[in-house]
């Protein structure tokens, strides 16, 4: 009877986010709706996850309309862990934008709750036309987002965003109306195995590279720093574990399904996988804002999921399928605690916040582990993966990824290194209470961050702070603090969602055997897709 849940997963969440679009701004209904049916949905997929873990495969035909005609919806223990590792940092994030004031805003319940019915129906259709329909699902509210919780009064980023995965939209339907042309279907299950044919590779080929440029890819990677970056944070933490990660699920499904792991095709994924992490890594070096440092770590973090699909070995699906869990988790936590940052100090740069390391315990315990588990040290989550991920490449006899995939780990330690050393030590700049006082009032405000604001009022807001803000407990000496570590500091609640998941990366990393047994569970059905193909066949 699972299988009667997976329609529910995409059905629910837009109905019901339809349903509060016509509920008063400021109501109550607002975050609970919302929240409960973010739960709802992790609770589901959890479900199903157990269901499936012993490579049970549930299929379901909406309306019970016949095999080939019917809308299909299958999940295998692949699509079950992505969909819950969705679930999980939707409802974090939303937390995050609870706490944060963000879901107050114009209809941001509803958007959040449609953008995961679009991202559910991408991870469990098996049919490539309704895939492009839940992308679009999934661009729809996200468009909303960038500009409703935008403060930063810059619409080119917005545009930019749009712009893109339009042009990538239309080159993905472009290779989906080659592929029925060519084959008559679109449904996945038929086409297990066409790949064999040119025509067809080509046709899967304009398909994948749509989805490289979602995905952000080397070369068309500059579109997602540039996005995210102008975007509400806690808006870029929630696309950092949806919308790149559902094209990379494709590439991962269309691989196995259409290609078999076809390896001409593989390498090529390879090299391009290996230029998306260095590329990633080198360019977090040079920025001088957290958040845009982070980001190209999110693209960097691309290239090291796509090379285990590289691969296409089962440790290497194993490895790329657990990098991509951890990923998800991680980058959530880590730009989400650069939300926090910036939402109360009113900037994420390096040279303008600096010394958290004395006054903000926990938002310095959630960095610490974010960033050692991204750089891929034990005992978290990411060095799980990547130990697994560089010894997969090296039984592939790819010498040169697996000592690459090492190298640009080091990369990624140093440019975590670099946000250690001139946010979290140093001396906490003088303007600090300033920069957190003028953020405090445009919040206050809903006013843009280009927006004037009067600085009698700025400076009377900050003194308030220094004066009614006692430091943190344990510090004795002013240690040469401007205020005597007086003033404004990030509110628990604001820090918990990326704790939540700082602590399940933790979690990860000493249960490592746990993630790996769900991620080589999930490689069986992308290696060997008989059961799939059956399920969505009926047969």
């Amino acid at each position: 009877m699972v299988e009667l849940l997976l329609p529910l997963f995409v059905g629910a969440p837009l109905l019901l986010g339809g349903v509060l679009f016509v509920v008063p701004r400021n109501h109550p209904l607002q975050p609970i709706v919302g929240m409960g049916s973010l739960l709802a949905v992790l609770a589901g997929a959890i479900t199903v996850l157990v269901v499936t873990s012993g490579g049970t495969v549930v299929a379901h035909q909406i309306a019970l309309w016949p095999e080939g005609i019917a809308i299909a919806f299958v999940a295998d223990t692949f699509a079950a862990l992505m969909l819950t590792a969705a679930a999980l940092v939707s409802v974090v994030s939303f937390q995050y934008m609870i706490v944060s004031g963000e879901s107050r805003s114009p209809s941001i319940p509803g958007l959040v709750l449609i953008l995961i019915g679009g991202v559910a129906g991408a991870l469990l259709t098996a049919d490539l036309f309704n895939l492009f329909v839940f992308i679009e699902v999934m661009l729809l509210p996200s468009y909303g987002l960038l500009i409703f919780l935008s403060r930063r009064g810059n619409m080119a980023a917005s545009r930019l965003y749009v712009v893109v995965n339009l042009l990538a939209s239309t080159l993905f339907l472009a290779g989906v109306g080659l592929m029925y042309a060519l084959q008559g279907t679109v449904n996945l299950a038929a086409l297990a195995g066409a790949g064999v044919d040119p025509a067809t590779a080509i046709a899967t080929a304009v398909i994948l590279a749509a989805l490289g440029v979602k995905a952000a890819v080397f070369p068309v990677h500059g579109w997602l720093t540039r996005a995210y970056a102008s975007a509400s944070p806690a808006v870029a933490a929630l696309f950092s574990g949806l919308h790149t990660k559902v094209a990379v699920y494709v590439v991962y499904r269309i691989s196995a399904v259409i290609f078999e792991g076809e390896s001409a095709w593989m390498a090529a994924i390879v090299v391009l996988a290996s230029v998306t992490l260095v590329v990633g890594a080198f360019a977090a070096l040079g920025e001088r804002d957290i958040r845009s440092l982070l980001l190209f770590q999110m693209v960097s973090g691309i290239g090291f999921i796509l090379v285990g699909v590289g691969l296409f070995t089962p440790l290497g699906l194993t490895a790329g399928i657990a990098y991509m869990v951890h990923h998800m988790v991680v980058m959530g936590s880590l730009l989400l605690a650069a939300s926090a940052i910036e939402h109360t100090y009113g900037s994420g740069r390096l040279d303008k916040v600096s010394g958290l390391r004395i006054r903000e315990h926990l938002v310095t315990g959630v960095f610490v582990i974010g960033a050692l588990s991204l750089a891929g040290l034990p005992p978290f989550s990411g060095f799980v993966a990547k130990y697994v991920l560089v010894l997969a490449s090296a039984d592939a006899g790819e010498v040169v990824v697996a000592g690459l995939l090492v190298v640009v780990s080091l990369f990624v330690l140093m440019a975590m290194m670099k946000i250690w050393a001139e946010m979290f030590n140093g001396k906490r700049h003088a303007d600090v209470e300033t920069l957190a006082a003028r953020e405090r009032i445009r919040t206050r405000r809903g006013l843009y961050d280009s927006d004037a604001v009067d600085e009698d009022e700025v400076a009377e807001e900050a003194a308030h702070a220094v004066e009614h803000t006692e430091a943190p407990r344990g510090i004795l000496g002013a240690d040469d603090d401007p205020h005597d570590h007086r003033g404004t500091r990030v509110r628990t609640s604001l820090i918990l969602p990326a704790l939540i998941l700082a602590g399940i990366s933790v979690a990860l990393g000493l249960g490592g055997e746990f993630l790996l047994h769900w991620a080589e569970q999930a490689s069986h059905g992308l290696l060997d897709t008989g059961d799939y193909v059956r399920a969505v066949l009926g047969q």
